[in-house]
């Protein structure tokens, strides 16, 4: 299939800033592949952002499965022009206290699986000349207590990024990386709600992306670092 009109894909779509930005594209007129590991959450998330948009289960720590569905998204809608990696997760303990396991569930996903979708990506990607939007931290530079796991996973995004920018740009592909601070999501098992408030919304992540995306072609932003405007007083 081929077609003139946009598309994208997103990992870690069904909520949060991965669903906002899936919402904001659909809007400005893109089809869309939105991932998750959970196939409810998935296809419900596709269902209510309604025709043009595709609701995949993906784990991104599995490069076979990641390159199988970045292959339908290509047979769907015949090409990629905004690539959004976005799936991420977090454990939190005191090195002494974190598991193997949970420390190789968050590199795997936060950092290789993120490595994993680019890699299966870029031959649509080139085709299109088009665009990869990472979604790292402000952890991927200022480490905390307790954050071993994701502070590594992030400082390593931060530098996978920079390093994908420089090898694609002659390929003809942007990157950019977005770091945000605080932001209302349901990031390790948040609810958000009235006291969140005062942080960055997934909707404001998603109108950055949008912004991206209208940049002239010479230009390209390639770090991003974004903080809730007013936090509260200590």
């Amino acid at each position: 299939m081929t077609s003139n009109k946009k598309s994208a894909f997103i990992t870690g779509g069904s909520k949060g800033i991965g669903y906002a930005t899936a919402e904001a594209l659909v809007r400005e007129g893109y089809r869309v592949t939105i991932t998750s590991r959970d196939q409810a959450e998935i296809e419900a998330a596709a269902r209510q952002l309604g025709e043009g948009t595709r609701g995949v289960v993906c784990d991104v720590r599995e490069y076979a499965a990641v390159q199988s569905a970045i292959n339908g998204h290509g047979e769907a809608f015949g090409n990629l022009n905004v690539l959004f990696v976005n799936a991420g997760v977090g454990n939190f303990a005191p090195i002494q206290d974190l598991s193997a396991e949970d420390w190789q569930a968050v590199i795997d996903t936060n950092l290789t699986g993120a490595f994993f979708t680019v890699k299966a990506a870029v031959p649509l990607l080139e085709k299109s000349q088009g665009y990869v939007i990472t979604l790292s931290s402000l952890a991927g530079k200022n480490p905390f207590a307790g954050g071993g796991a994701y502070n590594a996973s992030k400082f390593g995004l931060n530098g996978l990024s920079e390093v994908m920018m420089l090898d694609l740009r002659p390929l003809g592909i942007k990157v950019s990386q977005i770091m945000p601070g605080s932001v209302a999501t349901h990031f390790a098992g948040h609810t958000p709600s009235d006291q969140d408030a005062w942080k960055i919304q997934s909707e404001d992540i998603a109108q950055i992306v949008i912004d991206l995306l209208a940049m002239p072609e010479r230009t390209l932003p390639s770090r991003i670092e974004v903080r809730p405007a007013q936090p509260p007083r200590k």
